[in-house]
């Protein structure tokens, strides 16, 4: 008998022909999807932080007159409402959140922000964190 000329397959293309034909994940495929699963679970974060806070038509809204309307309703001012929403968090609340919140621009919130913790209403946990002071 004569034997077969040709090339030899490789341990790797083997390998990499069984993956493919049973369908078994790589480690690019894992880190993809360990990807996805990270960005779902913050925007998971951020909605249940927006809707424990929010109730359902009562967003803050401002006016012609620049008051904002509050979470209960009741017409105040974007300052008061901000101070109630870091007052109704558990362990406080993040630039990110405030913002998401309240759909108020940066500007605006930083100075509110700057201004609370400056008559000494919020403290500043850590850097981007606000409380209510104590």
């Amino acid at each position: 008998m004569t034997k077969k000329s040709g090339k030899s397959v490789s341990f790797d293309a083997m390998i990499k022909f069984f993956m493919m034909r049973f369908e078994i994940p790589t480690r690019q495929d894992i880190q993809k999807l360990i990807g996805r699963i990270d960005q779902l679970e913050k925007t998971i974060r951020v909605n249940a932080i927006s809707e424990k806070m929010r109730q359902p038509q009562n967003a803050a809204k401002s006016t012609r007159h620049g008051k904002a309307v509050l979470l209960n309703g009741a017409p105040g001012s974007a300052s008061a409402f901000i101070l109630e929403a870091i007052r109704n968090s558990e362990q406080g609340m993040t630039f990110a959140e405030i913002q998401t919140l309240t759909g108020f621009d940066d500007k605006k919130i930083r100075n509110i922000l700057h201004r609370l913790h400056k008559i000494g209403k919020i403290v500043r946990k850590r850097r981007g964190l606000y409380v209510v002071e104590s």
